[in-house]
């Protein structure tokens, strides 16, 4: 037998042996999802984290796998979620939310956590700092939180006979608290009179739609909760059923019919969580990448629905959109 046909069986045999196997299976690095959401709300943008895993050399199915955990707005499974991903022994923990990431954050102190979080993560603990985070998360904060106040200015701006905006918020979630007060201090900067409402069921929100209209609110102004966007298209059409002003925080609720959005543009937001995530598993330490904030914003307007619900859209806002849905 000639040299190189030996070496060329030889490499066949080891490829097809046991450890040979093992070898390949190990360079296949799996990555921990942990979301407070449900995955049906996710797609699009999934989508865009997978593009930035792949821009950085990841591709799922070829190298990477993603080990996907959703807690459908139950915040209290979040923390088995958690450990589970911690005993899969997943070689990173990417988490969507400010209540997962502080989940993953006790679950483990070295399994690295990248976290794309709605609220200021220094004051939730999970950073020392945005420039120097320390420990073993960084990630993306996406500003919702701040936000509050143009949202508010912008339903104003909208529907100027709305002497009282409902603020719909869920009282189980952990971030509601701040979310009031941000809520509040907005409404005070601007002379806005709000009434708040809370929901955590589909019968609350129901209930809370109707109490709205009862209390003669001119719009309303739902908050940033994985429950509620798990519920888009019951808040939607609640909204049309009862004829309400509506602005929510992200896209996929005025492409489903919904009045108005503002805020994070979360396909690049999710890209960037793709890179961030595979620097990590190239082996940047978390305490090494910044915690990033959103730049890129989106208004989306439903002109459609606008006229549905006899609202003229000023020229002001259609100039400065980013989408015009007709």
């Amino acid at each position: 037998m000639q040299r190189r046909e030996f070496i060329t069986l030889l490499g066949s045999a080891a490829a097809a042996s046991p450890i040979a196997a093992s070898a390949q299976q190990s360079a296949m690095r799996v990555i921990g999802f942990l979301s407070s959401g449900g995955g049906h709300a996710y797609t699009h943008v999934l989508a865009a984290f997978r593009r930035g895993l792949a821009e950085t050399g990841y591709v799922e199915g070829q190298n990477a796998a993603i080990e996907f955990r959703w807690a459908e707005g139950k915040f209290d499974r979040l923390p088995d979620l958690a450990s589970d991903l911690v005993q899969r022994r997943v070689a990173v923990i990417v988490t969507t939310g400010t209540t997962s990431a502080l989940a993953a954050k006790a679950a483990t102190a070295t399994i690295p956590i990248v976290f794309l979080g709605a609220d200021d993560p220094v004051k939730f603990g999970l950073v020392a700092s945005l420039n120097r985070p320390a420990g073993n998360a960084t990630g993306l904060n996406v500003l919702t939180s701040e936000l509050t106040g143009k949202r508010l200015g912008l339903l104003r701006e909208l529907v100027p006979a709305a002497t009282v905006v409902a603020v719909l918020i869920n009282p189980r979630s952990p971030e509601a608290e701040p979310q009031l007060r941000d809520v509040q201090t907005a409404a005070r900067a601007i002379g806005q009179q709000i009434h708040i409402l809370n929901a955590s069921t589909e019968g609350d929100v129901d209930t809370a739609l109707a109490s709205l209209v009862q209390q003669g609110d001119g719009a309303l102004l739902v908050t940033n909760d994985a429950f509620f966007m798990d519920r888009s298209e019951q808040l939607v059409a609640l909204a049309a059923r009862h004829a309400v002003p509506t602005i929510y925080d992200r896209r996929e609720y005025t492409t489903a019919g919904g009045l108005i959005s503002y805020g994070t543009h979360y396909v690049s937001a999710y890209r960037q969580l793709g890179i961030y995530t595979a620097k990590i598993l190239n082996g940047t330490k978390p305490a090494d990448l910044p915690v990033e904030q959103s730049t890129r914003f989106e208004l989306v307007i439903n002109l459609k629905t606008a006229r549905a619900l006899g609202i003229m859209v000023a020229t002001t806002l259609i100039t400065i959109s980013d989408e015009l849905i007709e």
